[in-house]
């Protein structure tokens, strides 16, 4: 694909800015187990989070193929996009489906950086992906909701203001179809009580700063409520499409720091008096992972195109992700070979980047569920769940 002039532009600014947050600054970062604050910072007031967000917000106004390069160029980089990804897309629910009052008041604040979004509070630990069966509840009370429940795999909430956060308003057994009666609101955790919202980090495999969230009588007000009472979950999928689309990109990025690791590699290391790369063993395998990257970039810039032009991409999305994601996990593993004992030396950050891209088998979506749904939406077979 021929990028254009703004892409390439993009794609020089981006690696410039990384350029300043090399290895070493990632590779600190993940042993503290903390979170890359100056370099989110940086990347904020560079104004690279709010390129989604439409300039009379203070935003780029940028498509998603062009947005999508910015989240890949940090992963390429050696760095983890996640810390920061979803500002990026999350604030979809609230351009699209929140009130003109809501969006004057925290677009150009979460563009300017004066405010992060970042937390997505959907999954529960007794309803997982089927995200209909979710228990928390808001019930309107006067001025306000008042909402209890759990939540779990809350990603950033720690160094989030604000939260989109899905709950059912209406009980599961008085709606006509179980995908009604659930509400979205934003929340704003700055103005939230300590007795009211409980967080608990969630220790894991990467360093990914996510929690279990306990909401015991918390009450916002009415006007927190995004869109239509009831119809939130169709308003939770309508931003799905821009999701898969960018975290295949940060897939690519991945994807593509492991095959320029392992080519470096394999031609500077000499055993038996020659490069192992030299080695149709160690060659092959790297030369497939970089052209199942290559065909994922083609399938991530197709549902881009599809996307920035208004049109229905819920397969290429879908698609985009998943051959990004398991052709990133293939170039760890090949990476992992190629290096031999040095992958696992964390001065090499093959073994941190290995953990960091295995995260996107399973989520935002896992590579399962995507299969189910090309199965029975696009090739017209039984639903498998």
């Amino acid at each position: 694909m021929i990028e254009s002039e703004l892409s390439a532009e993009i794609r020089s600014a981006m690696r410039d800015l990384c350029s300043c947050y090399p290895s070493e600054y990632w590779r600190k970062i993940d042993e503290a187990r903390g979170y890359p604050e100056e370099f989110v910072t940086a990347l904020t007031e560079a104004g690279w989070l709010a390129a989604l967000i439409p300039e009379e917000y203070g935003g780029s106004g940028l498509g998603i193929a062009d947005a999508s390069i910015i989240l890949e160029e940090i992963n390429r980089s050696g760095g983890n996009s996640g810390a920061c990804h979803a500002q990026m897309y999350t604030m979809g629910t609230l351009l699209r489906h929140g009130s003109n009052e809501q969006k004057e008041k925290y677009l150009p604040k979460i563009a300017s950086g004066e405010l992060r979004l970042q937390s997505f509070g959907v999954t529960e630990p007794n309803s997982g992906t089927d995200t209909t069966k979710l228990q928390t509840t808001a019930v309107l009370k006067g001025d306000h909701y008042v909402v209890n429940g759990q939540k779990v795999w809350t990603s950033r909430v720690q160094h989030s203001d604000l939260m989109i956060l899905l709950a059912r308003t209406t009980p599961l057994k008085e709606v006509k179809k179980k995908s009604l009666g659930l509400s979205v609101f934003l929340v704003d955790l700055r103005e939230v009580n300590e007795d009211e919202l409980t967080v608990r980090p969630i220790i894991n495999l990467m360093n990914h700063e996510t929690n279990e969230v306990f909401f015991d009588n918390l009450k916002i007000p009415a006007n927190s409520l995004i869109g239509e009472e009831n119809m939130g979950f169709k308003y939770i999928l309508d931003g799905m499409n821009a999701e898969r689309i960018l975290i295949a990109a940060e897939c690519i990025g991945d994807g593509r720091w492991f095959t320029e690791k392992s080519s470096s590699y394999a031609n500077e290391r000499v055993v038996f008096d020659r490069p192992i790369g030299q080695n149709q063993g160690i060659q092959f395998p790297i030369a497939r992972a970089y052209i199942n990257v290559e065909a994922a970039d083609l399938m991530r810039f197709r549902a881009a195109q599809l996307f920035d032009e208004g049109k229905p991409c819920g397969k290429e999305a879908n698609m985009a992700k998943l051959l990004a994601a398991d052709a990133s996990w293939e170039a760890a593993n090949v990476a992992i070979q190629t290096h031999g004992g040095f992958g696992f030396a964390a001065e090499y950050d093959i073994e941190r980047k290995f953990r960091e891209t295995k995260l996107y088998q399973v989520a935002p979506i896992s590579t399962n569920l995507i299969l189910s749904y090309i199965g029975q939406h696009v090739l017209d077979m039984p639903r498998s769940y």
